[in-house]
């Protein structure tokens, strides 16, 4: 256990999330409990993690170990109905990285397993989940609503950190789960983590949630009421908040994830959503050959945005440059891992610091990992717009997915920069995949009557908490 000052509070909510779960099916709709189980645990689970046996154990694993059981133990016949599609590949090819970067390492079958494993519960788990409990427009939409009330739960836990700093996560685990230096802002304020890993992890989700929100919002598909609250007025504290984080990747990724949606239902082509996607080849291609180092943008923001943030982005490429030098030294499968491809002086000492997703990748799993990862991340993403033409994106049945879509890509772009692995957003790419094979979903064309019909049937068999805006019989939202 690499927690010190975690209390017992964290193996406790380690251990008794699958009982949660398992509680969630005896109470609610199936199709409901992986809403629940990823939202509520990604929202609240402690940022720790567990060795054992030689696997990682942390709040996405466990989210993962425990849905497998649940949904094994109560709704067995859906967890087989997964059938396996060529759309699968990119997923499956990337989880097993490991295991052939463990081998061409000299690190050994067991290593290569083990790494496997943990790659296929972090990414492969919520994955499946998407395919097979996520393929109907409506419980997409029903996630994306969900999400959004997510973000509006979190408002009050970010005024707490945004006035006290970021202290929730000590007070309910134990301990910081981060560099609370990470957390101070040039002007004096914090940064909000309440219980994610990282400041910029919160700003994702709150970002995420702003998104849905305010896209939902503007195709008529939002409830007009949560909690019995306007939700005009909780979309409009949820953005001032996300706002509050001062995180200006976060809030360029909203103001253009709105724009392209919009640009795209406009111009009815998706040219935008094209080049969002060509971006992090072009990237990667441009830094892995050394023909741009990124000065001369870190001097624009220097002199037009904050000398601060100028430096922390330099020494991010600085790093990067020197991380992406080790990686090419290695074999087509990388180096493998415990720190084999971090860089270090001849007395030992580390002089890496690993920042984007890309150049942690490039490094463990060489360019074979680099390759998957991109088309594992992005197909969704491109397989939405290859189906999907820009003017059914403001429709009830594909608003919701439009928006993960734009999102999906907007990841892999962030990640360049970052290493925010978010299990949710894996449900997101597993559930357009499952949306768009699934040829039973009877809403996608269907009418608004029908639509309607399906959403009070889903209301009255799962949950008092959730409803279509056409529909009123749920005690909070309607």
């Amino acid at each position: 256990m690499g927690n010190p000052g975690a209390n017992i509070l964290v193996p406790l909510a380690f251990f008794l999330w699958p009982g949660v779960v398992i509680l969630l099916y005896k109470k609610l709709d199936k199709r409901l409990v992986p809403v629940i189980a990823y939202v509520a645990g990604w929202m609240f689970l402690p940022c720790a993690e567990y060795d054992i046996f030689m696997l990682k154990n942390t709040k996405s694993t466990v989210i993962g170990y425990s849905l497998l059981a649940a949904t094994w133990l109560f709704d067995k016949e859906k967890l087989l109905s997964y059938r396996f599609r060529s759309i699968d590949i990119p997923i499956i090819l990337w989880c097993t990285t490991p295991f052939f970067s463990s081998l061409a390492n000299g690190l050994g079958i067991y290593d290569g397993l083990a790494s496997t494993l943990y790659t296929t519960i972090k990414w492969g788990i919520p994955y499946f989940f998407g395919r097979v409990y996520f393929n109907e427009s409506d419980i997409l939409k029903t996630l994306a609503i969900t999400i959004f009330i997510g973000g509006i739960i979190y408002i009050p836990f970010s005024w707490f950190e945004l006035i006290m700093s970021p202290q929730l996560h000590r007070l309910t685990y134990g301990f910081h789960q981060h560099d609370f230096l990470q957390t101070l802002r040039e002007d004096g304020g914090y940064r909000p983590m309440v219980y994610m890993n990282h400041g910029l992890m919160t700003s994702m989700w709150m970002m995420l949630a702003s998104l849905l929100g305010m896209w939902l919002y503007i195709t008529k598909v939002l409830p007009k009421k949560i909690f019995f609250l306007p939700s005009s007025l909780l979309l409009a504290l949820l953005i001032g908040t996300f706002l509050m984080y001062q995180s200006m990747g976060a809030i360029f990724y909203f103001a253009m994830s709105l724009l392209i949606l919009y640009i795209g239902i406009k111009w009815k082509n998706a040219v935008l959503v094209i080049v969002l996607l060509v971006t992090p080849y072009i990237y990667i291609f441009s830094r892995s050959t050394g023909s741009w180092d990124g000065t001369n943008l870190t001097n624009y923001i220097a002199e037009k945005i904050s000398p601060a943030r100028a430096q922390s982005l330099q020494f991010r490429f600085d790093n990067e440059t020197i991380l992406i030098d080790k990686a090419l030294q290695g074999s087509f499968f990388g180096w493998g891992g415990y720190g084999r491809a971090r860089v270090f002086t001849d007395r030992g000492k580390d002089l890496s610091t690993t920042d984007g997703l890309w150049v942690i990748t490039l490094g463990n799993q060489g360019s074979y990992g680099l390759l998957w990862l991109l088309f594992a991340v992005q197909l969704p993403t491109i397989f939405f717009i290859s189906r999907k033409k820009p003017v059914q994106w403001e429709s009830p049945a594909y608003a919701a997915p439009a928006a993960m879509a734009v999102f999906i890509a907007f990841t892999m772009v962030d990640n360049l920069l970052n290493a925010m692995v978010n299990p949710i957003y894996l449900v997101f790419a597993g559930g357009l995949h499952g949306l768009l094979l699934n040829k039973t979903d009877l809403s996608l064309e269907s009418s608004e009557e029908t639509e309607l019909d399906l959403f009070r049937e889903f209301d009255t068999l799962t949950s008092r908490f959730l409803s279509d805006p056409g529909n009123s019989q749920s005690k909070f939202i309607n």
